[in-house]
């Protein structure tokens, strides 16, 4: 089996029916489709039973210990060799995202995770999230993340470094990605397909403030104090030179007029006062 796709719920049957119809109505149907719901009292599981025909489906309804714990149960009961994370509310944008996804694995060389795009759904408009893969360091996860949604993580990744932290509530998947992409230098391929039509009004979207302090005391546990400190002191000056490098015409008018600053400042005559003491 190439890939297992994990969907998990807890008591948002709108938003689950919406998911299951993305997946289920795939033309390319090479996958196990795994739904974990956290025992929802909301009429979830009679949306799951709906489907409850389709061949490739498997589902379980009990409680969990949250959002992680639940994710961590997909992990287990997995059979894919890569692994998508397709939690209820979001949908794939289209009936070709698994066949396009697959093509591009074989393409690629079956790296260990394959990204593609991310629409973000605000409602009144959306917009496209990509990636520039030139600067996905240490910086980058200062601030930022990889979207689990739109990633395919091969499954041995999760018995190489551990699965997610369920210690904490709303950033593990960040964690996760910080330890295996930003420390341990795992490299992801990055391809425009768009993925998933991600719903912005999720966990980790409408919970900034919790997101933030998470980040923090994972940086604080991980990470060498003193580069906390230049990043919280410089961070946007560096995340800034770094949007100058991806266009061409804009870096070469800064590095001029550096250069000429610099030329300008050796013409200049400059008054030496003598000093006493």
């Amino acid at each position: 089996m190439k890939l297992s796709i994990i969907t998990i719920n807890w008591n948002n049957a709108s938003g689950l029916k919406k998911t299951m119809e993305s997946v289920i109505g795939q033309s390319c149907q090479e996958f196990e489709y795994l739904v974990i719901d956290g025992g929802s009292t909301d009429g979830s599981v009679d949306i799951i039973k709906q489907f409850e025909s389709t061949p490739n489906l498997q589902w379980v309804s009990e409680k969990d210990k949250g959002i992680y714990n639940a994710m961590n149960k997909g992990i287990n009961k997995a059979k894919g060799e890569y692994l998508q994370f397709l939690n209820s509310g979001d949908s794939l944008v289209d009936r070709d995202v698994v066949k396009n996804i697959l093509e591009e694995i074989e393409n690629n060389g079956h790296p260990d995770i394959l990204v593609g795009n991310v629409l973000e759904d605000y409602g009144k408009k959306i917009l496209r999230g990509t990636y520039d893969s030139k600067n996905l360091d240490m910086w980058f996860f200062f601030s930022r993340s990889i979207h689990h949604n739109s990633s395919f993580i091969k499954r041995k990744l999760f018995d190489q470094y551990g699965t997610y932290d369920e210690s904490l509530w709303i950033s593990s998947d960040w964690k996760w990605f910080l330890n295996v992409v930003g420390i341990k230098k795992v490299e992801p391929i990055f391809v425009n397909v768009d993925v998933v039509l991600f719903n912005m009004e999720g966990v980790s979207v409408t919970n900034h403030e919790k997101l933030l302090n998470e980040r923090m005391q994972v940086l604080n546990e991980m990470i060498d104090p003193n580069l906390i400190d230049v990043f919280l002191r410089y961070g946007d000056n560096i995340t800034i030179m770094q949007q100058l490098e991806k266009h061409k015409w804009t870096n070469q008018i800064v590095t001029f007029v550096y250069k000429l600053s610099k030329w300008l400042y050796k013409r200049k005559p400059v008054a030496i006062e003598p000093t006493f003491r």
